[in-house]
């Protein structure tokens, strides 16, 4: 029984590997990380964002020197001040850091939302830019994520950079 289920075995893997060799198939890499890193959507994403935030992080930067001001004005007229006025100046500063951290946060969770937003843009755009390379040079399969080797002769990274640059 034994020898019968191995001559099928074989007899398989010759059939496939014929028909392997008949319709042989054309495979690229996509190095995904490259393609992000040097993307010049990357880089016009990245100035877009800087220029949309680029107004609260001013405020926040004015908000963080008005706190250090109040403080330094604290320490240095710490013996001189009258007790409520330090205690009132003390407040001041605590209630700057309070509202200071959270429009931090806020910015923080701001700038997230829209590079992610960014990113799923830029990712259509590679997809697509995949998409046109593989089908105008004949690719019957394209990989890109996760893969532990890829031959650099199947590496098509730089002609879907290239098609991204046109665009």
């Amino acid at each position: 029984m034994s020898k019968l289920l191995s001559r099928l075995l074989v007899a398989g893997l010759f059939a496939f590997s014929v028909n392997a060799n008949a319709a042989e198939l054309k495979i690229g890499y996509v190095q995904v990380d490259k393609i992000l890193q040097e993307a010049p959507q990357t880089a016009e994403s990245g100035k877009k964002l800087e220029k949309e935030f680029a107004p609260r992080s001013q405020e926040l930067e004015r908000m963080q020197k008005q706190i250090k001001d109040i403080e330094t004005s604290i320490d240095k007229d710490a013996l001189t001040m009258a007790e409520a006025d330090r205690k009132n100046k003390e407040r001041d500063a605590s209630n700057l850091k309070i509202d200071f951290q959270r429009k931090q946060r806020e910015l923080r969770e701001d700038v997230n939302l829209r590079k992610n937003e960014e990113l799923g843009a830029l990712q259509d755009k590679i997809n697509k830019a995949v998409t046109a390379v593989s089908e105008s040079e004949g690719y019957d399969l394209v990989v890109y994520g996760g893969v532990a080797y890829a031959n650099k002769k199947i590496d098509i990274t730089d002609k879907v950079l290239k098609s991204l640059g046109k665009k």
